[in-house]
């Protein structure tokens, strides 16, 4: 998707270094960047400064890194909504870094699944999309679409498996969710590190990063994979059959977050993007664009956006949040257990 845009694009230490900014018309806010940025940009900066007359300056930084910037410049905020899908927010909310947002004040929040606002009034900013975790798979090796997360224990699947590191945020959720199924939580991992030395002993690979993913349905006669709903539309736009399937045992969800700055001139215009972002028209788009599953409940698909994704009332009840600060506080631990466990 090839946009012409018009919003100007910043580096941090430029805008930290001009005074010369309209604070009362312009925003700077976070983007992930490559075709998530540019999607961000078509569904939502470019209308909402059409819509506005309002310039939004963006700044290409991923969630950790965006969060250290704005845990660096607390005396002296930069940003006015910031983005996070590994729930900095709630780290963020509770020193008092992002501001309480009045869901009277989005006219959007009340078609607003209630799950993705649990927690405005505290500071944590509402869900806009939803990357799924599930099964995607090759749709002509497995012209019956996987059901359940169990099936990766399947003999028949153990040599065409391909597994994602859990130094990989989504290989970090499908894990928990294997974890789970066979009878773990977060505070033991050990059945998902012992499901995963069957796997391997039966034949399965693991992989870093998504383009390996790729690579192995491409050559390798992979046929199936725990990982993101958007993936497998990667996939088919590189004119490999897959399909995605969502687990009847449950769906490991990332929050994709608009977050509101504490301490910033332009709140109200920042709230405004805010409720651009959780529009059915913004997630329509997304959902066209990238996959990912809309939080407004009155976003509508075509059947074929739909069926890569958690969707609907349905779609999104299965739906699970592994708790983003236990993760990171045991993430270091389970990555060592994870290495030894992979180690042969």
């Amino acid at each position: 998707m090839k946009i012409a845009i018009k919003t100007s694009v910043i580096t941090l230490s430029a805008l930290m270094g001009t005074t010369a900014f309209a604070q009362d018309n312009t925003l700077t806010i976070n983007s992930f960047g490559g075709a998530y940025e540019d999607a961000h940009r078509a569904c939502i900066i470019t209308p909402f400064e059409e819509e506005t007359g309002a310039t939004v300056n963006v700044v290409t930084a991923y969630s950790a890194d965006a969060f250290a910037q704005l845990r660096a410049q607390k005396d002296a905020p930069q940003f006015d909504v910031l983005h996070f899908s590994g729930g900095q927010e709630i780290v963020g909310a509770s020193e008092g870094l992002l501001a309480p947002i009045d869901a009277a004040k989005l006219t959007n929040a009340a078609d607003v699944y209630d799950f993705a606002k649990a927690n405005l009034a505290g500071g944590e900013g509402p869900a806009y999309s939803i990357a799924a975790i599930g099964l995607v798979y090759n749709t002509e090796a497995l012209p019956e679409a996987p059901s359940k997360w169990t099936d990766l224990l399947n003999p028949d699947y153990s040599e065409h498996l391909v597994l994602t590191d859990i130094s990989n945020g989504y290989g970090m959720l499908g894990f928990l969710m294997l974890n789970q199924v066979q009878g773990g939580d977060l505070s033991n991992i050990q059945p998902g590190l012992d499901a995963v030395t069957q796997l391997l002993d039966a034949g399965a690979i693991i992989v870093s990063t998504s383009p390996e993913i790729q690579q192995e349905f491409a050559q390798n006669d992979a046929w199936i994979a725990p990982y993101a709903s958007d993936y497998a539309y990667t996939l088919r736009k590189a004119e490999l059959p897959s399909g995605f399937a969502q687990g009847a045992e449950g769906t490991p969800a990332s929050y994709i977050t608009a977050n509101l700055v504490a301490g910033r001139p332009n709140m109200d215009l920042a709230l405004k993007f805010i409720d651009k972002e959780i529009s059915p028209a913004a997630q329509e788009c997304f959902a066209e664009a990238l996959r990912y599953s809309p939080t407004n409940s009155k976003a509508e698909l075509s059947s074929e956006v739909a069926a890569d994704i958690a969707y609907g009332e349905d779609g999104v009840k299965g739906l699970i949040r592994f708790d983003p600060a236990t993760i990171e506080a045991n993430r270091t631990a389970w990555v060592e257990a994870w290495n030894k466990t992979i180690a042969r």
